[in-house]
């Protein structure tokens, strides 16, 4: 039995950026499309928004202060293992944390910035219909 869209909870997506303006316009070009959005500004901070909000989704960059997106996702994903995560970033030294997760067992789909909003809400689709 399928809910009615307009009974459908919205899908929830966590949005991490340092750059808070970058998150912050995110957060609202994606609310604007449907989602429930949730902007924070570090890798710690996604970890304490688990608290409160449980995303279905997790939009991250991957080079902040601290905590970077690909530690604070592996931390999301063995707590939340339905959350499908979506890394951007525009560095090169990513990959090397990305491979820390693949040795992990993990595996983060990266796109690099700057991204047009379109193709990161046409990703997120994709990602949403795929089991």
């Amino acid at each position: 039995m399928t809910i009615p869209s307009h009974l459908a909870s919205p899908t929830r997506l966590l949005i991490a950026d340092d750059e808070r303006l970058i998150a912050d316009t995110l957060a609202l070009i994606f609310l604007k499309e449907g989602y429930e959005t949730l902007a924070v500004y570090s890798g710690e901070a996604i970890l304490e928004a688990l608290e409160s909000f449980k995303p279905d989704l997790l939009l991250s960059d991957v080079m902040m202060p601290g905590m970077t997106g690909v530690q604070a996702a592996l931390v999301l994903q063995t707590l939340y293992p339905h959350c499908k995560i979506l890394l951007f970033s525009g560095q090169a030294e990513t990959e090397d944390l990305l491979h820390e997760s693949r040795v992990q067992g993990l595996k983060f789909e990266l796109i690099g910035k700057p991204v047009p909003p379109r193709l990161l809400l046409a990703k997120l689709r994709q990602m949403e219909r795929a089991n």
